[in-house]
């Protein structure tokens, strides 16, 4: 029998969710699947996602647990499922996965044991660096989900509702400027602290900051199996980043600073990355979606540059962070060996309202990205139009 506390937990989650604004993850969601895992960086939404899809979803008998729960700490999982699927269950929603400690094992034999039953979990991004572990890989499908776009931050915090645009509609300006005619005073907010849904809540920086410290010093080392002092180099690291981004790393400097093998350097980053902390920008032999040469650090969005870089946050590094946030979505962004971006056949400069094109003059479908400019023409584009990708 489900332990009544877990009901309740349930209901009072879903009373707290509105289903008046929903992400744009929602529809790309197959939810007819017998596994599916949400996955991204703390604060983006996830758990909102899934109990506004409960309560769209009048049809399922569904149970929502929190993987990190104290009634987890005397009983499992499968234990839980088990029960549930005894009194018809149907739909098995599981919060924080990240949080427990053998969640992959538990969720095979789940899977394998009770195959008319659906499970969903969110989780922490490094989730996917270990899918396959226990051979989940043949059994979830994955997504990856983001903070909010600029569209969507418009639509969530001030009713302004945009369609969404393709990376040709924007290099080509086709954005129709007559439904934002001012955009850049809003954009501004954005940029500052529009990325995560939670900012609406009032107390941002403090949020924010809590968000870095038990990514960096709970999450990852819980799942990473690091120690207490580990979790505090992340913590440093992340300190030197937010300093300094975006920088071409220089593996044995940070590693001196850190008092760490250099060899470790590189996994720590891509824990960072994967836990929606920083990201890294590869050449052309990967990609963001493989295993290229590192050739720019980044924060993961402008909110946290803001919030953790404070006075010395640099405008340009806030407008290649933004740019290089917005369209990795959609799109295969590389370093450019001529200017800032690649994606596809097309090469990017970011820059300010007065910035110039010598860089790309000769560089074939070469386009200037500028900020503070509502309008694009010709080969220049305006920043905030690459908010409108998702």
């Amino acid at each position: 029998m489900i332990d009544i506390s877990l009901v309740e937990y349930m209901r009072e989650q879903l009373n707290l969710v509105s289903t008046e604004f929903m992400r744009y993850e929602y529809d790309k969601i197959d939810w007819s699947l017998r596994m599916v895992g949400l996955v991204g960086a703390r604060g983006v939404g996830k758990s909102t996602l899934v109990l506004q899809h409960i309560k769209m979803s009048e049809n399922q008998k569904a149970l929502y647990v929190s993987a990190d729960n104290s009634y987890f700490s005397q009983h499992t999982l499968v234990e839980v499922a088990s029960d549930f699927v005894k009194e018809g269950g149907t739909h098995f929603y599981i919060d924080e996965i990240h949080k427990y400690p053998s969640w992959s094992t538990e969720l095979k034999v789940i899977y394998d044991g009770h195959p008319s039953l659906h499970v969903v979990f969110t989780g922490s991004s490094i989730l996917d660096l270990l899918r396959g572990q226990a051979d989940l890989s043949r059994r979830v499908v994955m997504y990856q989900m983001q903070g909010l776009s600029f569209r969507e931050y418009l639509q969530m915090f001030h009713g302004i509702r945009l369609p969404r645009y393709d990376l040709e509609d924007i290099i080509n300006n086709r954005v129709d400027d007559s439904l934002l005619p001012h955009p850049l005073p809003l954009f501004r907010q954005y940029l500052r602290s529009g990325y995560y849904p939670f900012s609406k809540e009032g107390a941002f920086l403090t949020r924010i900051e809590q968000v870095v410290m038990q990514t960096l010093e709970s999450d990852i080392p819980q799942f990473a199996s690091m120690t207490v002092s580990t979790g505090r180099k992340l913590r440093k690291l992340m300190g030197i980043i937010a300093q300094s981004a975006p920088f071409k790393p220089d593996y044995s400097s940070i590693a001196n600073a850190l008092t760490v093998s250099r060899n470790v350097v590189p996994d720590y980053l891509l824990y960072m990355e994967r836990a929606g902390m920083i990201g890294q920008l590869r050449d052309e032999t990967g990609g963001i979606r493989s295993l290229g040469k590192v050739e720019k650090v980044f924060m993961d969005n402008s909110n946290l540059m803001y919030a953790l870089a404070n006075d010395n946050t640099n405008i340009g590094n806030v407008r290649e962070t933004f740019f290089y946030n917005q369209t990795r979505v959609t799109q295969d962004v590389i370093a450019s060996k001529v200017s800032d971006f690649v994606i596809g056949e097309h090469t990017f400069e970011v820059g300010g309202k007065g910035k110039g094109g010598a860089q790309i003059e000769n560089v074939p479908n070469g386009h200037i990205v500028k900020d503070d400019i509502e309008y694009g023409f010709g080969r220049t584009i305006p920043l905030w139009t690459f908010g409108l990708l998702y």
